[in-house]
């Protein structure tokens, strides 16, 4: 059972699955503490009754001070981006951050650790439905950030077997739904196609699911999950035609009907990206993610479901919620 009467630390619970994440401990009564940069956007937890603990995950003094008498660590944070000018940062923040702050639940004596990698860290067959045993290599990674979650999750499974480090790992897909302030990669997406602003598309696919679900698995997970087993965390399979189609229809709008082979938009994702070592801007098309969208990112929850109890709502719903909350918050014309 859950350690309810001492406080819970979520890392990165200003940010998209983060800030769900606390909410869902907040629903079940939990203490809820959180760790936070000091220039951390507070917009997803104003309001919220946690206590706040300022720090940084490269800050070891800092991690100490907000395990101090906490009975459970969900690790949250993560430098979540598909391009960056300088991977040193992201490395930083999600490899050594992780393994720094495992060391010093170690000390801190926690008791339960519910550890946030991705489905990013899982091999990928063409044309197959991946799953927690689908063998992959740090050499099968594309791209900074994914290679940062493998090695991540590496770290953490080490100390698992090295320290007995008390944590179950979690591999949520492709969180949609309320509160994606940045947005992050995919509500991007969501956001460009509920304004019509995409009018192509390349042939992959996508694992689509409510980050309300995802904060649910991972309760779930301290809950019920083994210590060092890993749980897919996702939804419902769908290409991204179907994605983009469904978003068309919430909005009232046509559906691209445009597919681009994506030999066709190396040339444009080369732009976007020097473009963007120049502006400092994400690109919105990269060669990364065109490397990632040849295969389709399809996942199965089945381990979840059995061990867990886990559930997650239709993606139809979850699409809604996202176009429901951009247009709330401005991102979406009305």
């Amino acid at each position: 059972m859950p350690p309810s009467s001492r406080p819970t630390l979520v890392t990165g619970a200003s940010g998209f699955v983060g800030a769900a994440v606390a909410r869902a401990l907040l629903a079940q009564g939990r203490k809820v503490r959180v760790l936070l940069r000091p220039q951390s956007d507070r917009r997803n937890i104003d309001g919220l009754d946690v206590e706040i603990r300022l720090g940084s995950l490269e800050n070891t003094a800092s991690l100490a001070a907000a395990l101090e008498g906490c009975g459970a660590l969900y690790h949250v944070a993560a430098d979540y981006r598909l391009w960056v000018r300088d991977e040193a940062p992201m490395m930083r923040a999600n490899v050594e951050g992780t393994r720094l702050l495992m060391l010093a639940a170690l000390d801190a004596g926690i008791e339960r650790i519910v550890y946030t990698s991705s489905v990013a860290t899982l091999g990928l067959s063409p044309g197959s439905i991946a799953d927690e045993t689908t063998p992959s290599t740090l050499g099968d990674m594309i791209g900074p950030y994914k290679r940062s979650k493998f090695l991540a999750e590496e770290a953490v499974r080490a100390l698992i077997a090295e320290r007995q480090l008390p944590a179950v790992i979690v591999n949520p897909s492709t969180p949609v739904g309320p509160r994606d302030v940045k947005p992050t990669p995919t509500g991007r997406m969501i956001v460009e196609a509920a304004s019509g602003r995409m009018p192509a598309f390349v042939d992959t696919g996508l694992n689509i699911v409510h980050v309300d679900d995802v904060a649910a698995g991972h309760l779930l997970a301290e809950e019920r999950g083994r210590v060092g087993e890993r749980y897919i965390l996702g939804g419902e399979n769908l290409s991204l035609a179907e994605i983009l189609r469904r978003i068309a229809a919430l909005t009232g709008r046509k559906p691209p009907s445009l597919s681009i082979p994506i030999p066709l938009i190396w040339p444009i994702a080369l732009g976007a990206e020097a473009w963007g070592r120049v502006s400092g801007k994400e690109p919105f098309v990269t060669c990364d993610g065109l490397r990632m969208a040849r295969k389709t990112m399809y996942f199965s929850s089945a381990k979840a479901e059995g061990a867990l109890g886990y559930r997650a709502r239709p993606a139809q719903q979850a699409l809604a919620d996202a176009v429901t909350w951009f247009r709330q918050a401005g991102m979406v014309a009305a």
